[in-house]
């Protein structure tokens, strides 16, 4: 009997090809595990994708970008906001990041402190009498969305728009099965920001305004101004990550902090450990899985025969859990050495833009939250463990104090 190819993969992966997506957004850590010490490239049947899953493969693959790119009609990415930084690798990635790059580096990060705190204090004052809040709704989900626009330089009437379409993004970024109605939601929505844009981007060409990431965009030196497309392209992945990351390095913080409560103690006499808490989050149970790589062209990786178009997929988070760079990897210790080698961030010419802003609007909630309302926690944390296999963070997390 001749063996079919999907038979010779589960013959060669047996790990990859019994994976379960729902347990993988449970509780994916013991199948890295597995597939680290036995799979270390691993056919996900599933997914129809390879799974990398240790730190230095992970690393190499994301600093080859002749041999793994990010640019192709394969990618969920691309299929749902087209042409950007993120999903180019040739000389537009540098046109394209050296355009938004100057606002996010940290000494223009430092600027906008004023305000993160502000937006903090709003949201903060809105519960503080309560002595409970549904942390992800009340607070996780509106900061960053709130941030962003504050940042481009949009009214913060659109949060509630804004939000609605990002559940959508997220959703279309995670659909590796192409669900029909997933992609079309999706679409409608990046059509309907890029509108938005387009209006804002007029609106400060006749009225520009000096502080407004958008209107620097939109009156930049000719020979350095991006076209409307690709500043509403690049506008909406940087919005997007700028959402996604924050969400959950909050959420995913404050639920580590109330699992260990001696770091928490440690945290609340000192705020000046919160920097290392944001570090050993990113690494401990990072907000994004993975970093997707399609095969540009056939080729061996770690004895791996690897065909054009095939689609690698770079676990970061599995990556962050190897026990080769990170001994004893599954205990949370704000004090570990190296911590900030994670790859929570990714690496190489795609790693994340806002990675300053992302850790300056975390570090500022929990110092506002802790010193506020100095002994919450999150309420049975046990109960409330970050959950997905590609976007992680809790469901629901609710904080409580006395």
């Amino acid at each position: 009997m001749t063996l079919t190819a999907t038979d010779a993969r589960a013959a060669l992966y047996p790990i990859g090809s019994s994976v379960d997506v729902a347990d993988l957004a449970r509780d994916p850590y013991p199948t890295y595990a597995r597939m680290r010490t036995a799979e270390p490239i691993s056919w996900v049947a599933a997914l129809g994708m390879y799974y990398v899953v240790r730190y230095e493969h992970v690393q190499a693959i994301l600093g080859d970008p002749v041999r793994f790119s990010v640019g192709t009609e394969h990618s969920t990415l691309f299929d749902t906001f087209g042409t950007h930084m993120l999903t180019v690798d040739d000389s537009r990635h540098e046109q394209y990041r050296a355009a938004f790059q100057p606002f996010f580096v940290p000494s223009a990060v430092r600027h906008a402190e004023r305000q993160i705190r502000g937006h903090v204090d709003c949201l903060i004052d809105a519960f503080a009498a309560h002595k409970r809040v549904d942390l992800r709704h009340g607070f996780a989900s509106r900061l960053p969305v709130r941030t962003m626009l504050s940042l481009l330089g949009l009214p913060l009437e659109r949060e509630s728009d804004v939000r609605r379409w990002y559940d959508s993004f997220e959703a279309a970024l995670a659909n590796f099965r192409w669900d029909a109605d997933v992609r079309s939601t999706a679409r409608l929505n990046v059509e309907a920001f890029r509108l938005m844009i387009q209006e804002a981007l007029d609106q400060y060409r006749r009225h520009p305004e000096p502080d407004a990431l958008l209107s620097n965009l939109a009156n930049a030196p000719t020979d350095a101004r991006l076209d409307d497309e690709a500043i509403q392209r690049n506008a909406l992945i940087v919005l997007f990550g700028g959402i996604s990351t924050v969400e959950a390095l909050i959420l995913n913080a404050v639920h580590a902090l109330s699992a260990h409560p001696d770091t928490l103690d440690r945290v609340r006499a000192d705020f000046a450990l919160i920097p290392a808490v944001l570090d050993e989050t990113m690494r401990w149970s990072g907000p994004v899985q993975s970093a997707t790589r399609h095969v540009a062209a056939d080729t061996t990786f770690a004895g791996v025969e690897l065909r054009a178009g095939e689609i690698v997929n770079c676990m970061i988070a599995a990556a962050n859990r190897d026990p080769a760079k990170f001994p004893d990897p599954h205990r949370f210790d704000i004090s570990r050495p190296g911590l900030r080698q994670h790859l929570g961030f990714a690496s190489g010419m795609h790693h994340c833009v806002g990675l300053h802003l992302a850790k300056l609007e975390a570090r500022i909630t929990l110092e506002r939250l802790l010193a506020r309302l100095p002994d919450c926690r999150a309420e049975s944390p046990g109960n409330c463990a970050p959950q997905g296999c590609e976007f992680r963070r809790p469901p629901q997390l609710t904080l409580v104090w006395s």
